[in-house]
């Protein structure tokens, strides 16, 4: 069993790389195709191969050779079968964290909870991974506060780790408590079409299941200067105006960890994106969305 993961592991880390690879040229022959179309000097990085990528461009077939679908194979199931989701906590949890991990945990169709107790992530992640799930969120805390959402897609990752803040539970929505609905969400994504926005949305997107088209619940996922803000509602038509209804639960995420692994690979697994709050132009910069 160990070995036969390993094996996969590394046939995933391959194909990947590959990917990757074959990415970066492309980028590099469309860079040089466009500077001879332009009659513009060629950029400094192209100048040594230029004659190369000039012969290897000839021979590429009309329309470019660009790579389609080089995103990894990840996701290579999603929509065929609905995704199977835990939903855990950090060890000794508190109330108020039992209670959001719940709510959490009726938001996502077809999720399940487990209570963490004393085990550790690797008999925990290999448990999971061993039942055929593909996701596994773990919810942390901080003096009784959600502070922290991790996002671990199985058997080979990635893991995005997100700070969460304002969480307001179901009890605590204004309006009193709704009934919650059991039909698939429709699912949101505002403002994240950005490389990296694309990335977290494949991510969050992939722990619903395909919903039917007349299902009224509605979850959103909206950017704001890079802060993701969470909604769970569900709809209801008056002739021409539609009603909306708060189920909650409501937080706010932010990412700042991407990595190409499981949760109990830790550090020794590559890292994909990490945010870098303390340079001089992170307040200038916004990654999740393309404007």
């Amino acid at each position: 069993m160990l070995r036969r993961q390993a094996r996969q592991r590394r046939e995933y880390l391959q194909r990947r790389a590959q990917e990757e690879r074959l990415r970066r040229q492309h980028h590099r022959k469309e860079q040089l195709r466009r500077a001879l179309e332009e009659n513009r000097p060629l950029p400094p990085e192209l100048r040594r191969d230029a004659l190369a990528l000039q012969t290897a461009l000839e021979f590429d077939p009309p329309g470019g050779d660009e790579v389609t679908g080089c995103q990894d194979d990840e996701y290579r199931w999603a929509g065929l079968e609905p995704p199977r989701v835990v939903v855990t906590t950090s060890r000794e949890p508190s109330a108020r964290l039992r209670a959001f991990a719940k709510e959490v945990r009726l938001v996502v169709p077809g999720a399940r909870g487990l209570n963490r107790g004393r085990a550790e992530l690797g008999a925990l992640v290999g448990a999971c991974r061993a039942a055929g799930v593909t996701d596994l969120l773990v919810l942390h805390e901080t003096r009784g506060r959600p502070d922290g959402l991790v996002v671990s897609h199985l058997p080979h990752g990635p893991t995005a780790h997100f700070s969460l803040s304002g969480a307001v539970t179901r009890h605590d929505v204004p309006g009193g408590l709704p009934a919650m609905a059991l039909p698939d969400p429709h699912l949101l994504l505002l403002r994240m079409d950005g490389a990296l926005g694309r990335r977290v949305g494949a991510i969050l997107k992939h722990l619903f299941p395909v919903p039917r088209a007349e299902s009224r619940r509605v979850v959103t996922f909206a950017n704001t200067d890079d802060v993701i803000s969470f909604r769970h509602h569900l709809y209801r038509r008056r002739g021409k105006d539609v009603e909306l209804t708060e189920l909650g639960p409501r937080f706010e995420l932010r990412p700042y960890l991407i990595r190409l692994g499981t949760l109990d690979q830790g550090a020794a697994a590559d890292v994909e994106w990490r945010w870098h709050p303390y340079t001089a132009t992170a307040p200038k910069r916004r990654l999740l969305s393309a404007a």
